[in-house]
């Protein structure tokens, strides 16, 4: 395999993993995502891990969000 297909593959595979906080911030405010995981890691670095409570918090809110939305049931549907 060549370097970059394994690059995609772990790519792909945190993308999949990490609750899409990033994504869904760049194309909130239309910025380029990477610039906001790197944003994220020099940040963590420089605040000892502050941004990281609040990565986990967006990702909550998302994650919460998105069950409420697909779980909206009247009694009818029962």
């Amino acid at each position: 395999m060549s370097y970059m297909l394994i690059m995609r593959k772990i790519q792909s595979f945190f993308e999949a993993q990490a609750f899409g906080v990033c994504t869904r911030l760049g194309e909130k405010f239309g910025v380029a995502t990477s610039s906001i995981r790197l944003f994220f890691i020099y940040a963590s670095f420089l605040t000892f891990g502050s941004p990281v409570i609040i990565y986990l918090t967006l990702a909550l809110i998302m994650n919460i969000r998105k069950q409420l939305r697909n779980h909206r049931r009247t009694i009818w549907d029962y």
